[in-house]
């Protein structure tokens, strides 16, 4: 486009225009390189309307020009809210207020979006203009509730109300886009014209109302159910209700609205698709104020048990990285809260729900609960400890490898270029015939030797019970204390050798030896009581088992029940979480 023209465009400056017309009649057809935006698109968009007139006066058919968006000038106008202009454009090609941009909008969409209410009144003076939107997903009237303008919600209300049960690609009605937002003039004005759009479900089974207790828009959760109870009973299709979403997204003072507004005995412990109760989200969260909210304020289960076999205070303990771990699992512990194992055999089970799609209800995306029969979660639990169990002696065995392996390589590398070098001729040690070598040499060979021997043994035998497992864990573990002490014990003889000696350096070599047998000394000791320890609580936990057995006949039942728990080591050290070997 000329810069001469695109100024006077700018300015709305008519006879500059005029001027450049005369010069060259088809000056007025030129656009601007990128946005193709022509003359009459600057002129609707700062509003020039006597320039505007001039322009459709010279070239009428400009008013149906499209820039790269598709969009004819109409949009500008209606986008700034020029109405004079609108009336002008529409007045001179009234078929471009039909036409859609590149995303499928239309001129009356983007004035909605906008908030142009006298340029949306104009325009619906056009009867027929409405029904272009009939084929849309997204409607003016979407656009109109997203941005929150409710003058132009109740003037579309008006002319099509049928239009508040339209869904959008997402399958969201006004009311969800309203209740997303916050808007509650514009939810009131919706639910008086028909309370049955509360229970409209999204492509996701979300609510109006699991829209408002997402976003914590505590007066919108009010307004739905001062209308009408029934939303707040239904479920996603993840199993969730409005409880499970407003912790999932931490929203406090929803929670604090919903349990001291509903009755929520049975809603606050009923269990997602996954067994989680909104208890188990709020711990998984890290949300310490609303899991001390939940266990005080409410009736919840604290020790409900998930698909997964986890109580809450599992689901802390499980997440090692939890910086807030310390002061939940005090939380939960005061409010009586367990894990999985340490629940009694009788203790209450749970009830897993199996969610539905109902074909006879109205709403296409509408749910119904089908409750399960109760299942054994103390036995899962055990199972999950087991499986756990397991899991750590393939971790341990893989451990032992990589350090075994590791040992004999120092010691092969500190075999090859000993402490004190090699002579260059004869290729002898230089340090061969001191005592501290000699001590050096058996020292590194027997860490060298063992550590091979602890490789070979774990690679050769696979077992596939966990007492042949735990047995070669126990010798090769044993066998790599020997050989870390043989290396240390090597490392402190050629430390021996290297350092000059002399009365300065004296202290020195006692520093080292001090602190490396200190150092190992102390390890070895607390492991080794450690270890004792656990085979005495082993011992005594074999002695009350002993005692049960003889003391009741031997059921179905309780053989069962024996089997379930043969893993002495974890039975014995269940208190501690973890056991030596």
């Amino acid at each position: 486009m000329d810069r001469r023209l695109h100024e006077a465009a700018l300015r709305g400056d008519v006879p500059a225009f005029l001027d450049l017309v005369r010069e060259d009649g088809n000056i007025v057809g030129q656009k601007i390189a990128g946005s193709l935006n022509t003359v009459l698109h600057l002129a609707a968009k700062f509003g020039h309307l006597e320039l505007a007139s001039e322009i459709v006066q010279l070239s009428p058919k400009m008013v149906s020009a499209e820039n790269g968006r598709m969009e004819t000038p109409l949009y500008e106008a209606c986008l700034e809210g020029h109405v004079d202009i609108v009336m002008l454009l529409l007045e001179k090609d009234p078929s471009v207020a039909y036409k859609v941009n590149l995303h499928n909008e239309s001129a009356m969409l983007v004035a909605c979006a906008r908030g142009q209410f006298i340029v949306v009144k104009h325009l619906l003076s056009y009867p027929r203009l409405l029904m272009l939107e009939d084929n849309q997903l997204t409607t003016p009237l979407h656009a109109a509730v997203f941005a929150g303008h409710t003058d132009i919600v109740k003037e579309i209300l008006a002319a099509r109300p049928d239009f508040m049960w339209k869904r959008d690609f997402q399958g969201c009605s006004p009311l969800h886009l309203a209740c997303n937002k916050g808007h509650l003039e514009i939810t009131r004005e919706l639910l008086r014209l028909d309370p049955d759009l509360s229970s409209l479900q999204d492509n996701d089974t979300r609510t109006p109302l699991h829209w408002a207790a997402m976003k914590g828009h505590v007066s919108i959760l009010d307004e739905i159910l001062s209308t009408s109870l029934d939303s707040a009973y239904m479920l996603t299709k993840q199993g969730e209700t409005v409880l499970h979403l407003a912790v999932k997204n931490n929203q406090y003072d929803a929670i604090k609205y919903l349990v001291e507004t509903l009755n929520i005995t049975k809603l606050v412990n009923m269990p997602d698709n996954d067994g989680n109760t909104i208890l188990h989200l709020g711990t998984a969260g890290k949300l310490i104020t609303m899991v001390t909210y939940l266990v005080n304020k409410t009736s919840i289960d604290v020790n409900a048990v998930n698909n997964a076999g986890f109580t809450a205070l599992d689901v802390v303990e499980y997440d090692v990285s939890n910086s807030k771990a310390p002061q939940l699992r005090l939380t939960l512990q005061e409010a009586g809260c367990k894990r999985c194992n340490q629940l009694p055999l009788g203790s209450p089970k749970i009830q897993r729900i199996r969610v539905q799609r109902n074909p006879n209800d109205p709403y296409p995306g509408s749910m119904k609960i089908i409750m399960s029969s109760p299942t054994n979660s103390h036995r899962k639990c055990r199972e999950k400890q087991h499986e756990l169990h397991q899991q750590g002696l393939r971790n341990a065995r893989n451990t032992i490898i990589v350090l075994a392996v590791l040992i004999a390589t120092v010691t092969f590398g500190a075999g090859i270029s000993p402490p004190g070098g090699v002579n260059q001729e004869t290729g002898k040690a230089i340090m061969g015939r001191e005592i501290a070598f000699k001590f050096f040499t058996v020292c590194n060979t027997s860490a060298f030797f063992f550590s091979l021997g602890i490789v070979i043994v774990l690679v050769s035998i696979i077992p596939f019970q966990r007492k042949s497992m735990m047995k070669i864990l126990v010798a090769t573990h044993k066998v790599m204390w020997v050989s870390v002490s043989f290396m240390a014990a090597g490392y402190i003889a050629a430390m021996w050798l290297i350092i000059p000696p002399g009365k300065g350096t004296r202290w020195l070599l006692v520093a080292i030896v001090s602190i490396g047998g200190g150092c190992l000394t102390i390890i070895f000791g607390g492991l080794g009581v450690m270890l004792a320890g656990h085979r005495l609580r082993k011992l005594e936990w074999k002695r009350e088992k002993g005692k049960k057995k003889k003391r009741s006949p031997k059921t179905g039942h309780e053989r069962k029940s024996s089997h379930e728990s043969i893993n002495s080591d974890l039975e014995s050290a269940e208190g501690n979480g973890f056991h030596p070997f």
